[in-house]
């Protein structure tokens, strides 16, 4: 475990982020971190792609990707 020095813009926004989301301050970071990782590796993918493919590997059962809403 480490210090990680950030802009308090930035720790502003992850404190708003971590409330929004139920989660730490710790966590939201990390979750940030975490994903920001992924979209680098894997540029292809989007958002709910990554997330339904780290939701199964957790060995949470998801659905195809949902549809649009139509207005």
């Amino acid at each position: 475990m480490g210090i990680v020095n950030i802009e308090d813009e930035l720790h502003e926004q992850l404190r708003r982020a971590s409330r929004a989301s139920c989660r730490s301050i710790n966590a939201q970071a990390a979750f940030w971190i975490k994903l920001g990782m992924l979209c680098e590796l894997n540029p292809g993918l989007s958002f709910q792609e990554l997330m339904a493919r780290e939701l199964k590997a957790a060995g949470v059962e998801t659905p195809g990707l949902a549809a649009p809403v139509a207005a």
